[in-house]
């Protein structure tokens, strides 16, 4: 079919479908397919179509065109699969943002029904109250949703206990083949006798899989080629093992789950809940001198009924060290392991915890496995799992093109036979070169190895062919399982043959004929799968691109390299349920393009194929750029660090260079000059602003929003009244620089008077020299020139002034912490160790603050003691350095001061984008997400603190609720 026909085809659909459809090759609709070309696999492959639904009825106009013209329907959630389960040439159907309702919870029998977009970690937070749980939990549980858990039969860090989706799945709503919906649930004989006998769709499928797993030879055929019973992770085809299994009741559910989409559409699954477990938890960290001894550990460790037993290897470990989140999560590990074994006991109070974690030290101890042994209790067990859930992005972060892949990584065998089958796929990776990385589910007997290729190469990619061939047959000598919870997808399909044997596979063949006859359902999965060496995202044997670029990407090689570090491992699509900043777009929308993960891969796949003189001049790029709101969160939440806010930076400067800069855009950048023209004459200016109908008129001719209020301008500036003060009045301790922003010197001058009078009256000597504007808006807005010719005048403006003796200090997040992140790579060559030496010393005022408390240099005795309930919002530059704890702690230092962090992410106003009208629906969904209805819950007698200028203006805008800074809230508290 040729694309004006499909075309003609999708509009002809477009109004019985309800949802939102993207098919054709216009910017939007191309850069959403370009979107869902990928998932977190190394497959890549352009979608036909990319179609939304918002009910069953849409799933059926799908299932019907696709019956009509051929094309196959791809279901798919989170798009975190690492088999290329949800990538190929046909219709992604994303159920994630409308099929994501709880619809029933029964305490009494432990059960829930969902629909298949509901994410995991998202379901236990409702589930919680109840005290139950759904138990399995992959590693991506914050963004991974139950249809994709059914799909893969996912298992996660606790299934040695929790066990898999498949033994907690009782029963499904599908949509089948021909339109129809079917419920699969367990069925005693008579139930079973009455589906047989049903004439239509259901009862074909029922009377035909009943007929093949009759036959006797068949069922010889089954017991022989499938993995032993003693592995748990048994993904490898369709589960006709289970199905088949005697003194059962008979449920097609468990031949769903795990069978990727390619049977039937799933609507609904009833779940199965465990309670709670037992709160008092800690985690044995063994440390081992090598890899072998660490699965040794995990035999011991099992024979004393963990929780959980995870391996991390020192490949994986050593990228914590220098991660901006993850080197904080390193404080348990003790000189330099070869491997961790992280083993987990539960006990109802801590003496029990604390038994069985001996009991286990002594028997290892005793047969001398380990070196170390720590202990972590409590609510620190969190980050010791973080640093094991982290492995999938964080291994990306080796330099240069060999990389870890997903190839054997999903392979499983008994846990006893694991340290033995390590060697031999050790064996095997050292004949073709090649290292790779360990880690995860050990006592499982389903340790993730992937090997460091590049895929670059022809020589990469017949490595990548190689030693899945060989390892599949080394499988087959365990009796194992080539997939254990990742799936068989387009990666591992083709070599079903070798494990489970010829006969099997056609048994397989059979069974998707029966559900799926016309292939409908995500076609060329599992079964007739291409060659897993085709349709990779990377082109082979290419000369190298060189991009010149503004910042310099020097530490990530260059900024397509920074792109390709994104591993699709989704952490990006999280919700606000789970907590974090990053995305705050896409917890909005809910739409993948709106993704860090949908950013970094548009600009690889342009960065490296186009034909462009300037690869950045893609309408497409900035379709999926236009709703980042530049906060940062991807420079510390994503694994990878792959930081969308610097690279939109450089491509708005690029993209301008080739489209010219807007107006808007030129007039928000210069925010600063046109505050200084408006500071001659404030009073005229405000009642401008502040006039209903000519703000309006100033709004319309901008293009802001107008609901938005513009911000005012101070009766003085900051500079002015520094400048005014008298000499006697400054204190005479300590010099601190004063970093006199472009928001606090017009906009906040009342914040930044009391800043002055907190400091000098702690007994600092606060000092202003000429230095220029922080360029946070020309950065903001892509003016990366400018901001570059900013940054190295404030740079050699300070370098001579500014020490660990005399810091300098800032009162706006987004301001002071330029010094600390983008000056770092913007200003010239010569002075980048000037800049590092400043970005040491560049101080929040928060921070300086505390870290005096700390030195004993600031007292309780300087404040009063008085009752006050404050409700904390940290800016999104504060959280991305860590930095909101610090705020926390000076808020509370005075006697009396609670302090409650409210768990928001972005405000939603981030700098111009909440003021901007196209924007500003996107704006208040971000801000309704947590923080403002936090507002609006809090009584009048608190304080609300927000450091961040536009954070303040988004409450107040939204709320009518004024926050302070929280200097103005020290002020008030000081003995004066």
């Amino acid at each position: 079919m040729d694309s004006p026909h499909i075309n003609r085809q999708f509009e002809n659909i477009r109004s019985i479908f309800s949802g939102e459809l993207y098919y054709n090759d216009s910017p939007e609709h191309h850069a959403v397919r370009l979107a869902y070309s990928t998932d977190a696999s190394v497959y890549q492959e352009l979608p036909i179509a990319v179609a939304v639904p918002k009910n069953e009825n849409d799933l059926r106009v799908l299932i019907d065109f696709a019956k009509q013209t051929g094309i196959t329907l791809i279901p798919r959630t989170a798009g975190t699969s690492l088999a290329g389960q949800v990538v190929g040439k046909g219709i992604i159907i994303d159920v994630s943002k409308h099929f994501n309702k709880i619809l029933e919870i029964n305490q009494e029998e432990r059960w829930v029904r969902v629909q298949p977009g509901v994410i995991r970690d998202d379901l236990n937070a409702f589930l919680k109250d109840y005290g139950l749980m759904f138990g399995p939990e992959t590693s991506t549980a914050s963004r991974a949703m139950i249809g994709g858990m059914i799909g893969n039969n996912s298992s996660g860090l606790h299934s040695i206990v929790w066990g898999d989706t498949r033994s907690h799945l009782l029963a499904m709503k599908v949509l089948l083949d021909d339109g129809s919906s079917a419920i699969f649930e367990a069925l005693d004989e008579p139930s079973l006798f009455s589906k047989l006998k049903q004439n239509d769709r259901e009862g074909e499928i029922y009377r035909a899989v009943n007929a093949l797993l009759s036959d006797k030879g068949n069922q010889a055929t089954i017991r022989q080629g499938y993995p032993k019973h003693s592995i748990t992770r048994r993904n490898t085809g369709y589960a006709l093992d289970l199905l088949a299994k005697p003194n059962e009741a008979f449920n097609f559910s468990k031949l769903i789950a795990g069978s990727e989409g390619t049977l039937a559409l799933v609507t609904e699954a009833k779940l199965n809940l465990i309670s709670l477990p037992p709160q008092e938890v800690g985690i044995l960290c063994i440390h081992c001198h090598s890899l072998i001894e660490s699965l040794h550990a995990n035999i011991t460790a099992l024979a004393h009924h963990p929780e959980a037993s995870e391996l991390v290897d020192k490949y994986i470990l050593d990228f914590t060290k220098d991660h901006p989140t993850y080197r904080y999560n390193r404080f348990f590990i003790e000189g330099d392991p070869a491997a961790l074994l992280m083993v987990e006991f539960r006990d109802h109070d801590v003496e029990g915890v604390v038994n069985k974690a001996n009991t286990l030290k002594s028997a290892l101890a005793s047969n001398n496995i380990g070196y170390a042994y720590p202990l972590i209790t409590g609510s620190r067990t969190n980050l010791v799992w973080d640093v094991r859930k982290a492995g999938l992005g964080l291994i990306r972060n080796l330099p240069g093109d060999t990389q870890p892949v997903n190839l054997i990584e999903d392979c499983a065998v008994s846990p006893e036979d694991l340290p033995s089958y390590i060697e031999e796929v050790q064996a095997i990776l050292t004949k073709y070169g090649t290292k790779a990385s360990y880690y995860a589910h050990a006592g499982a007997g389903e340790l993730h190895v992937e090997p460091l290729i590049n895929l670059k190469t022809a020589d990469g990619r017949h490595k990548f062919r190689a030693i899945l061939a060989e390892t599949a047959v080394l499988v087959k000598k365990y009796n194992g399982s080539l997939s254990g919870e990742h799936g068989d997808g387009r990666l591992r399909g083709e070599f079903i043959k070798t494990v489970l044997g010829e006969e099997v596979y056609l048994l397989l063949e059979k069974i998707k004929s029966i559900f799926d006859a016309s292939s409908i359902f995500n076609a060329n999965k599992i079964v007739r799968t291409p060659p897993m060496d085709k349709f990779l995202r990377y082109e082979t044997d290419t000369s190298a691109i060189h991009i010149n670029t503004i910042f310099d990407y020097q530490k990530q090689e260059n900024i397509l390299r920074l792109a390709e570090k994104c591993s699709g491992s989704g952490d990006c699509r999280k919700s606000h349920i789970t907590g974090g900043t990053m995305c705050p777009s896409y917890m909005a929308t809910r739409e993948e393009k709106d993704t860090t993960r949908a950013r970094a891969n548009m600009l690889r796949q342009f960065l490296t194929h186009s034909t462009k003189e300037n690869r950045f001049d893609h309408a497409e790029i900035k379709e999926v750029m236009d709703l980042c709101l530049s906060c940062k969160a991807c420079k510390t939440e994503c694994p990878s660090a792959v930081d969308v806010t610097k690279m939109k930076a450089e491509f708005l400067q690029h993209y301008y260079d080739a489209n010219g800069t807007p107006f808007r855009t030129w007039l928000i950048a210069n925010f600063t000059k046109s505050q200084k023209i408006g500071s001659y004459a404030p009073r005229l200016y405000n009642a401008v602003i502040k006039n209903r109908v000519l703000s309006s008129l100033v709004k319309g001719a901008i293009g802001f929003a107008p609901e938005r209020s513009l911000p005012e301008i101070g009766n003085t500036t900051l500079r002015k009244w520094i400048q005014r003060q008298k000499p006697q009045d400054l204190a005479v301790g300590q010099t601190v620089y004063l970093f006199c922003d472009e928001f606090t010197d017009y906009n906040d001058t009342g914040i930044g008077q009391t800043a002055f009078k907190l400091l000098s009256a702690l007994g600092y000597q606060v000092k202003l020299i000429n230095h220029k504007e922080s360029g946070r808006t020309y950065l903001s807005k892509g003016l990366l020139r400018k901001a570059k010719k900013i940054a190295n005048q404030n740079v050699l403006a300070f370098k001579d002034v500014v020490s660990d003796k005399s810091p300098l200090i800032g009162i706006e997040p987004s301001a002071i912490l330029t010094f600390r992140d983008e000056y770092l790579d913007l200003v010239d060559k010569d002075l980048v160790s000037d800049a590092q030496r400043i970005a040491r010393h560049a101080l929040l005022i928060d921070e300086f603050i505390a870290e005096e408390i700390d030195r004993g240099n600031i007292k309780k005795e300087q404040f009063k003691a008085i009752e006050k309930k404050i409700k904390l919002h940290g800016h999104c530059y504060q959280k991305a350095f860590h930095l909101v704890a610090q705020t926390e702690k000076i808020l509370k230092f005075p006697t009396g001061h609670e302090v409650e962090v409210i768990p928001s992410g972005c405000c939603g106003m981030a700098g111009s984008f909440g003021y901007e009208k196209e924007h500003y629906h996107v704006s208040q969904q971000v801000g309704e997400l947590v923080l403002l209805p936090s507002i609006r819950s809090t009584d009048s007698s608190e304080i609300i603190a927000a450091p961040g200028t536009s954070c303040r203006h988004q409450i107040k805008d939204a709320t009518s609720r004024k926050a302070y800074h929280p200097v103005e809230i020290l002020w008030d508290a000081l003995v004066k």
